[in-house]
């Protein structure tokens, strides 16, 4: 073989010599010209945001000097052991490069340790993924860095994105990238908020789009998902577009819906907290389901605490129930039993600072109402712990001044505080002033306005309760099957949505 490379360099050099045909091609148009310079390949198009006048990037005039050049094996090895020696000498690990072809010569494998250097890379982060060194710094690196900063990913966040996704250096821009983004707007995944997106899962640049992503997208619309929620949900939470749905996410619906949730209400608990899917079912949910049923809470409310406080099952549960309990028990004298009852009615609780906790306990204490009737309170109406000092001050100067009642009536109502004095609890009482009616607190605050209305114009009292009670699955009701809602022909799923805490 290198006998032929030989004979055939000498015919070409005897060819050159000869005046009369050198002459002759030299009037051959480049079209025509039947020997093109292999060193000279034609011109490679480029991303334009590389181009010297704008860019810190270099700009090559030529591409590699190697590309076209045969090399015997001989010479492969040779060029294979110095280009080894220099990445070591530099401090590369050029083990995981074995079976990579490498450029022929140490100065085009300079020339893309230096390119990905100047992009923000440090030889540690090379290391990490060796094989980016097989990437030609024309045809791979250039071209695909152009069209992530045209997508929206920051000039000088380039490292950082190949950093931790160095394989997008061998995608396709068309055939695999483009495709990609392309789908992330089909959700409505907004074009600003494309490099976002990318940046916090890069990883979705390599999935098929006939995969996983569709896969999860269409289950999740089967459940009641808004089709339109799904592109703010992908801004929020894009890692769900890799769950699988069979092993991730239809097992933690499944046993949400068996707690009792419709998958209404999960619906748009994913849509407004797309992060709850990636809550790990055997890891963290289940545990933290059986954890509140060891604390005392009741199994039917389960559905009731998820509903208003999705995070609670992906919280480090344990410990912080825990902490509040004994809190509660040491400086509320609130036993364990009326701790559950107090997580079922509000459990942010367990995420609630404990100095927040004990500022309105202080200020009812200091009202001169009893340790024990405050504890009574806050079992009743958790709510009072959430509280602005300040609001309870006004509410309880209204109390005594104007409406002048006994302490007693707040101790059996404690939700009085919750109301808002200025919009409801002073119109409506000076109407009942003006009508001369008295009642209690609950008969005039805890309703609509319709009903309250309603109740005005009759000329009886209903008989009262302490409050609204909840039923899974039902509408909040009072004795009488008095609806506490402005709407009365709502569904079942729409009253508890609608009363959910932090949804």
């Amino acid at each position: 073989m290198t006998s032929l490379f030989r004979r055939r360099a000498q015919a070409l050099k005897t060819i050159l010599k000869n005046p009369n045909i050198s002459s002759k091609l030299a009037f051959i148009k480049p079209s025509q010209n039947p020997i093109t310079p292999i060193s000279q390949p034609p011109r490679v198009s480029t991303c334009r945001h590389f181009s010297t006048k704008s860019s810190k990037f270099p700009e090559y005039e030529m591409p590699s000097v190697t590309w076209g050049v045969v090399q015997g094996r001989k010479e492969k090895l040779v060029s294979r052991v110095i280009i080894c020696d220099y990445l070591k000498g530099i401090g590369i690990v050029p083990d995981e490069l074995e079976d990579l072809e490498l450029p022929s010569t140490v100065e085009v494998m300079r020339e893309r340790v230096e390119f990905l250097q100047k992009i923000g890379l440090t030889i540690d982060a090379i290391n990490e993924y060796p094989l980016m060194l097989g990437c030609s710094v024309r045809k791979n690196i250039i071209p695909v860095l152009g069209y992530l900063e045209k997508i929206g990913i920051q000039r000088s966040k380039l490292g950082e994105f190949v950093k931790n996704y160095p394989q997008v250096l061998h995608a396709s821009v068309v055939v695999e990238l483009v495709p990609v983004v392309k789908f992330l707007r089909g959700l409505d995944v907004e074009k600003q908020d494309i490099g976002y997106v990318l940046m916090k899962y890069p990883e979705l640049l390599g999935f098929k789009l006939e995969g996983t992503m569709s896969t999860s997208v269409a289950y999740l619309v089967s459940i009641g998902v808004n089709p339109r929620d799904i592109g703010p949900m992908v801004t929020q939470y894009p890692y769900f577009l890799g769950m699988r749905v069979g092993t991730m996410i239809k097992p933690l619906v499944d046993f949400l819906v068996s707690l009792g949730l419709p998958k209404k209400i999960l619906a748009r608990m994913f849509e407004k907290r797309a992060y709850i899917l990636g809550y790990d079912f055997e890891e963290t949910v289940k545990p933290n389901v059986e954890c509140l049923i060891s604390f005392g809470i009741r199994r039917e409310a389960l559905a009731s605490i998820i509903a208003q406080y999705p995070q609670i099952i992906g919280l480090p549960l344990k410990a912080k129930l825990s902490t509040q309990q004994y809190f509660f028990n040491l400086k509320l004298k609130i036993e364990p039993d009326g701790f559950a009852r107090v997580i079922e009615r509000m459990p942010q609780i367990v995420s609630l600072n404990q100095n927040v906790i004990i500022k309105p306990v202080e200020f009812l204490l200091g009202r001169g109402i009893p340790a024990e009737n405050v504890a009574k309170m806050v079992v009743k109406c958790p709510q009072l712990i959430a509280l602005q000092v300040g609001l309870m001050k006004n509410s309880f100067y209204f109390f005594k001044s104007e409406m002048g009642r006994p302490m007693k009536e707040l101790v059996e109502f404690p939700e009085y505080f919750t109301y808002s004095l200025e919009s409801r609890t002073k119109p409506r009482y000076q109407k009942l002033q003006s009508k001369g009616i008295r009642c209690s607190l609950a008969w005039f605050l805890n309703c609509s306005d319709r009903r309250f209305e309603e109740r005005l114009q009759g000329d009886y009292i209903e008989i009262e309760s302490g409050g609204p009670s909840f039923c899974m699955g039902g509408k909040l009701e009072l004795p009488g099957s008095e609806v506490v809602s402005d709407v009365e022909d709502e569904s079942d799923d729409e009253v508890l949505y609608r009363h959910t805490v932090s949804l």
